[in-house]
């Protein structure tokens, strides 16, 4: 059985979930719509029957909707917010779920995000920062030879993690992060009007997705600042494309973790990289742990960057 539901409060939360039947094609999708719902997270399963009538039977028993991907057309996956709203964030505590009911269950960390507290390291991080840098670099070209300020908005949610590692790798003059953000759109003016002032011929501005209004922002910065300024939302090209060699060797790491585990008997744990080492917590323990920020990192971006 295999599943694409990542980190979910409890199976009985959520209010929809995504299925394929077994043994059926999905003829009714054009693949760039199925490849898009496997790219967002979507919890997507596919397996023996008799698994597969168990997991929705569960899913049933716990009050969730579920919806199979044989019925969805391009269209009601493109409108049905709700839809794709309830696939975010789906297995860490479901596998618990799962596992108090019988079906061993072991999970890997799997997000751009870098937000789940239990690791140090999650899988498409590094692809998705590196595909960003790239975007940044190119960005920087156009806002050099224009003498404009440009704000690139990056993934991420309510983490700031691609928006950090991206302002240091590109060297941005400004970051906005969801864990340190004032509201002090003047004092971010004001370092503008410094920097150019000083003969600097861009300012590269790192917006994290949680703070957002990046085009907004942008009209307001050129308003007061008399600097044409752009913004660029580089969206979901950060989840696909190729991944980087670091993804692929971790991911298959903790993919190999995972089938030990499995093989010895264990249930209800999740792989994790911390400490330099691959290690494994029970989920209710790693449920319990609290990211904390890298603050450390976060002086390093300051220091060098701005």
């Amino acid at each position: 059985m295999e599943t694409g539901i990542h980190n979910t409060s409890e199976i009985g939360r959520l209010r929809k979930v995504l299925l394929h039947r077994p043994g059926q094609e999905l003829e009714n999708l054009m693949p760039e719509y199925l490849e898009r719902l496997l790219f967002d997270d979507i919890p997507y399963l596919h397996g023996a029957q008799q698994e597969h009538d168990r997991f929705v039977q569960l899913l049933r028993e716990n009050g969730t909707e579920v919806v199979f991907l044989e019925d969805l057309t391009a269209e009601a996956i493109e409108t049905d917010d709700p839809v794709r709203d309830a696939f975010i964030d789906a297995v860490i505590s479901g596998a618990g779920a799962l596992a108090e009911r019988g079906i061993n269950t072991i999970g890997v960390p799997g997000t751009i995000d870098l937000d789940i507290a239990c690791t140090d390291y999650t899988i498409g991080f590094d692809t998705a920062i590196n595909t960003a840098m790239e975007a940044i670099d190119k960005i920087r070209d156009t806002s050099t030879s224009h003498e404009r300020v440009s704000i690139v908005e990056v993934m991420g949610r309510q983490a700031g993690y691609i928006a950090m590692w991206c302002a240091i790798a590109n060297g941005a003059e400004d970051m906005l992060l969801p864990e340190m953000y004032d509201h002090d759109e003047q004092a971010l003016i004001d370092r503008i009007i410094e920097k150019r002032r000083k003969g600097k011929k861009h300012h590269i501005i790192i917006n994290a997705e949680g703070i957002g209004h990046s085009v907004s922002m942008a009209a307001r910065i050129e308003a007061a600042t008399g600097i044409e300024t752009r913004a660029t939302i580089l969206g979901h090209m950060q989840r696909g494309g190729t991944p980087t060699c670091k993804d692929r060797v971790y991911a298959s790491i903790m993919g190999a973790k995972a089938v030990e585990l499995l093989q010895e008997g264990k249930s209800k744990r999740i792989v994790a990289y911390r400490g330099g080492a691959f290690v494994d917590y029970d989920i209710q323990e790693a449920l319990e742990m609290k990211k904390s920020f890298d603050m450390e990192l976060y002086h390093i971006a300051n220091e060098i960057s701005f």
